[in-house]
């Protein structure tokens, strides 16, 4: 059912806490299963991301796609982050079963909300990023995944 990096990922999560002082926090949830992802970013003075970590209160592949969404950020620019999407996270980790879609999707609006966080501590507009979400089942329903 699952691939072995999605076990991989489940059963040893890399990156997993938080950050002291980070750029930017976010929080997403989803209110139909209960899962929460909370995602920290630490970004340089060039806009790259240093260090990502992530708190997640779910389901194994919950945890499996913020793991490896932490590990497909770190060293990116933010413009490079803001392109990982959940069918980057998916591929990744070699797929997750059709009920589980929901989870990478979750992790691409954990960056996503890091990033809003962070682009407006500091004032800035980062092209392309929209307000995030903070229930996934508003996106769920908009793009009928």
């Amino acid at each position: 059912m699952y691939s072995e990096k999605v076990m991989d990922h489940f059963n040893n999560p890399r990156n997993v806490g938080e950050l002291e002082n980070p750029s930017g926090v976010g929080t997403v949830g989803n209110a139909k299963c209960g899962d929460i992802m909370r995602m920290y970013l630490d970004i340089d003075e060039e806009g790259v991301i240093r260090e990502a970590k992530f708190k997640t209160f779910g389901c194994g592949a919950a945890v499996a796609t913020s793991s490896m969404a932490t590990e497909l950020v770190k060293g990116k620019t933010v413009q490079q982050a803001l392109e990982v999407t959940n069918t980057a996270v998916m591929d990744a980790l070699d797929g997750l079963p059709p009920v589980k879609v929901h989870c990478s999707l979750l992790a691409e609006e954990a960056i996503h909300a890091a990033l809003w966080d962070y682009a407006q501590k500091n004032h800035i507009e980062i092209k392309g990023l929209k307000k995030p979400v903070e229930d996934i089942e508003e996106k769920l329903q908009e793009e009928e995944y």
